[in-house]
């Protein structure tokens, strides 16, 4: 479906400083600011941990001769994981060399070149940090860069404009190579939920798709820190490359954090929101939150993607019947974007504020 609509503001943070420029001042305490005394500690014990995220083979999902055992196995990683990695995906080596390259001298910029790509008080795309709300909120230990890429007509185009040519390019490569590559996911989630065909096709052939770019510099207390507080996706499928080996990404599985150690130029993706509403709960959105260390900088690209702008936000109509109603209510996705982005990162609230109540079941 056609938009009329050109460039819309999802959201805006309240600026705050650069933790990259912090972090180069050599401190041995981190500010108050950044210490979270809530949270579950971020050190994870390496014993006994849970087996590693499933690893899907795209080719093999597609291939006639093992679709039906590879597309049984993305199903049970989406209901039981909601994370996995892809491998044999077709985005070229040679591209995420390039994007681990333009990424890593993005980062090398000066400060006052980054300034001039820092956010604006009323729109919270560009350098800082997402879901600030207040200016007592505790921090991430993390610097990003966020920007909508797909459709063109939602970009942000001055600021598109004042990245380095190469690196534009880049992104304008990769934008179309991972919208394919979640596409494809999509369709064959979408095949084995049973969902219609040409209502999947609807929802996300012209999908809004963003990226963030995370920069986590070494923390000198790790412990009392966090890169990226635990949280669930508001989108339907998150595709994550990590530009170096440091590890830090940790997801909830059964009650436990989980660290993830991407396998050398695979992609690490994620259930969003979305496709647990979508799916009607069958698949579910999982928490996962970024840890920091002491002497390592990590560096990823996490990709959203999600249904058009113009759709309204609910379980599949081709899902829903007398036996299976409707366990979340419907919302416009642009409203149900500007709401996730007004709000300060909890878990998975946002979407529990999604969730239909057995009295309300009942009287549709």
């Amino acid at each position: 479906m056609e938009s009329s609509a050109e460039f819309v503001n999802f959201g805006k943070s309240i600026i705050v400083p650069s933790v990259q420029e912090l972090s180069k001042e050599r401190i041995s305490k981190i500010p108050p600011r950044y210490v979270h005394h809530d949270q579950e500690s971020p050190i994870v014990s390496h014993e006994n941990l849970l087996p590693t995220v499933p690893v899907i083979d795209i080719q093999a999902l597609l291939s006639e001769n093992s679709m039906d055992s590879e597309l049984e196995k993305l199903h049970l990683a989406c209901k039981e994981w909601g994370f996995f990695q892809v491998v044999n995906h077709g985005v070229s080596a040679s591209l995420l060399q390039c994007l681990r390259k333009e990424i890593l001298d993005f980062f090398k910029l000066p400060f006052k070149e980054k300034t001039k790509l820092w956010q604006e008080p009323d729109n919270h795309e560009g350098f800082g940090q997402l879901f600030v709300v207040s200016e007592e909120q505790k921090l991430d230990w993390s610097d990003m860069f966020y920007i909508t890429t797909l459709p063109t007509k939602l970009r942000k185009m001055e600021l598109f404009e004042k990245l380095r040519p190469t690196l534009r390019a880049t992104i304008e490569a990769y934008s179309r190579e991972v919208k394919n590559l979640a596409m494809i996911l999509l369709r064959q989630m979408g095949k084995v939920l049973r969902i219609d065909d040409e209502e999947m096709k609807e929802l996300f052939s012209d999908g809004v798709q963003s990226m963030r770019m995370n920069y986590y510099p070494p923390c000198p207390e790790p412990e009392m820190a966090i890169g990226f507080n635990a949280h669930s996706d508001a989108d339907a499928l998150t595709i994550l490359f990590q530009l170096n080996e440091t590890e830090g990404l940790q997801i909830r599985k059964d009650g436990k954090w989980v660290p993830v150690m991407p396998l050398q130029d695979a992609f690490v993706v994620n259930v969003g929101d979305i496709m647990e509403i979508l799916s009607n709960g069958v698949y579910r959105s999982i928490e996962h939150r970024a840890a920091v260390n002491s002497d390592k900088e990590r560096l990823s690209i996490a990709t959203f993607y999600s249904s058009n702008l113009e759709s309204q936000l609910a379980p599949a109509r081709s899902l829903i019947g007398p036996h299976n109603p409707a366990v979340f209510c419907s919302v416009p996705i642009e409203k149900f974007f500007k709401e996730f982005f007004a709000a300060k990162l909890n878990g998975k609230a946002h979407l529990d504020f999604m969730k239909i109540q057995a009295g309300e079941q009942e009287s549709r």
